[in-house]
């Protein structure tokens, strides 16, 4: 039965293996990173998460929302480890269009705690005008929401590894894959620019990142390299900001098992020590 499943599993391989590797030389495969929350015992990098926050602030804010997260979640557990004050003081940076008033308008405050962070522009219209007609998407659940085939055999190793990292390594992929210009024989709509890692490789969104843009308090290098891999990690936090705790879980089912099936075993073993 064993060998049997193998079987169809490989010859699936071949039948889909070969239609990826035509589908490959167009478009190339993002490099598999090293992340920190990989695997069943990962766990976020705090220092990593605290440096993505700031690369989102300082840069991908301009033109990306991250309307699924609140300020408050900054402190949560399994979070980029700030206090309720911390988190408090980072709201308070923003502007919050509330209202209406006393007098019947809208106005602007300081965030909150409770507050979400807010959308760069008023609606998607005017984010796809101001961006020649796309509109930038939302990143709380960037990481989630794209990926890419990782052809054959190594799908079949993923299915039992269940490895996950396809979208943090698709997103710091776009965010250091932008070229000055496309190949020879290559050409791209005007208006857009050449990513080696964006599905046909015209992307409207031009690079977003340069080293020396955004200096990190830590010491950290002002790569490209790190604010990619840095705010991956903070995106894929803001797509699954309980993970550590629903590994943790997890762990403590798959330990309770084990004893649970050591017990029922000796327990067997026992009632039936006199039986013949």
């Amino acid at each position: 039965m064993v060998s049997t499943v193998i079987a169809l599993f490989v010859a699936a391989g071949l039948l889909v293996g070969g239609a990826q590797n035509a589908r490959a030389e167009e478009q190339e495969a993002p490099p598999s990173l090293k992340w920190s929350f990989a695997g069943p015992f990962g766990k976020y990098d705090r220092g990593a998460l605290q440096r993505g926050l700031k690369v989102y602030k300082e840069v991908c804010s301009n033109c990306h929302g991250l309307s699924y997260i609140a300020f408050r979640n900054l402190a949560d557990a399994g979070g980029p480890g700030y206090s309720t004050a911390q988190a408090a003081a980072f709201a308070s940076d923003y502007k919050i269009k509330d209202g209406p008033n006393d007098q019947g308008d809208m106005f602007d405050r300081p965030g909150r705690t409770a507050d979400y962070f807010p959308s760069p522009f008023p609606n998607e219209q005017a984010a796809r005008v101001v961006n020649g007609g796309a509109a930038p998407p939302d990143l709380s659940l960037i990481t989630k929401a794209r990926s890419y085939e990782r052809g054959f055999p190594f799908f079949i190793f993923d299915f039992f590894t269940q490895f996950q990292e396809q979208g943090p390594n698709y997103v710091a992929a776009i965010l250091q894959g932008f070229e000055d210009k496309p190949p020879a024989g290559v050409t791209i709509p005007d208006g857009s620019y050449y990513n080696r890692y964006f599905p046909g490789h015209a992307i409207k969104m031009p690079k977003p990142l340069s080293d020396g843009q955004v200096t990190f308090d830590d010491g950290s290098p002002a790569t490209v390299a790190q604010y990619s891999k840095d705010v991956t990690t903070f995106l894929m936090w803001a797509a699954e900001p309980h993970m550590e705790q629903r590994k943790q879980l997890g762990l403590e089912v798959f330990v309770f098992l084990i004893i649970f099936a050591g017990l029922m075993y000796f327990t067997k073993k026992k009632v039936w020590a006199d039986a013949h």
